[in-house]
């Protein structure tokens, strides 16, 4: 039975508030869990289209100002009120037309890598696609559960689709990458949104300038199409089909 309307924003409700008391855990948590990557220099191979932003003295650092947003709760109330059936919409729109296109289906396992709140979560599961999933540096339960997605806590080829419209606020763009390539199914479904024809937010740690970083990026993976979108301040809908087994490295 599909839940009503009225029982919809009322869990809506419920989770708000969950994953407002889960954020403080999420600080130590992250914090802790930071220190795989410190020893790590902050480089990509991208050329002169992906260039990562500067400023970033550590990991933990890094965690730490994307959790500004991702825990604000003035911004948390907008996305799970004013914004939450909006969006909702229009991810309904985007997935629809992958189905369309034989992309998506009832059937498919999915993730959407950097959810929030898990809006297009919802949409997928509107549209049919019912084992679905968000992850998130905070989770928002039932729909959204706390991991990295520098290094996805799920194991090898789970999942027959990937959605994702954080690229923009990938560290380390490669290990982004790699994260979805390793758990997707052979055959599996990518699909990201980017900003090409303008910057992202004061959030994003990388700026794009074309898709052809992406198209190194995904070297375990066959480039499908890439078409023009309008979601949210992303211009560019990028779609790849994973062709061969990743593992992490």
């Amino acid at each position: 039975m599909k839940d009503t309307p009225t029982q919809s924003r009322s869990v809506v409700s419920r989770c708000f508030f969950l994953s407002l008391l889960l954020s403080l855990s999420c600080f130590i948590f992250l914090s802790l869990k930071s220190t795989y990557f410190l020893k790590k220099p902050i480089s990509v191979d991208g050329g002169a289209d992906l260039k990562i932003r500067p400023g970033y003295t550590s990991y933990d650092n890094y965690i730490h100002h994307q959790l500004r947003k991702t825990t604000n709760p003035k911004l948390r109330k907008i996305w799970t009120t004013r914004d939450w059936d909006r969006k909702i919409r229009v991810f309904t729109q985007f997935f629809s037309d992958l189905k369309h296109k034989k992309l998506l289906t009832n059937s498919s396992k999915a993730l959407c890598v950097g959810a929030r709140v898990g809006q297009e979560v919802e949409a997928l599961k509107r549209v049919g696609v019912w084992d679905s999933i968000g992850l998130d540096l905070v989770p928002y339960p039932p729909l959204v559960i706390q991991g990295d997605f520098h290094r996805q806590p799920f194991d090898d080829e789970t999942f027959d689709f990937e959605f994702s419209n954080v690229f923009d606020h990938a560290l380390y763009p490669e290990k982004f990458v790699g994260e979805i390539q390793r758990t997707l199914k052979i055959g599996g479904i990518c699909v990201l949104h980017v900003a090409l024809s303008r910057r992202s937010d004061k959030y994003s740690t990388n700026d794009l300038y074309s898709i052809e970083p992406l198209l190194k990026l995904f070297n375990g993976s066959d480039f499908v199409y890439s078409r023009k979108v309008d979601g949210f301040g992303l211009d560019t809908e990028v779609v790849f089909r994973k062709r061969k087994g990743i593992q992490r490295s």
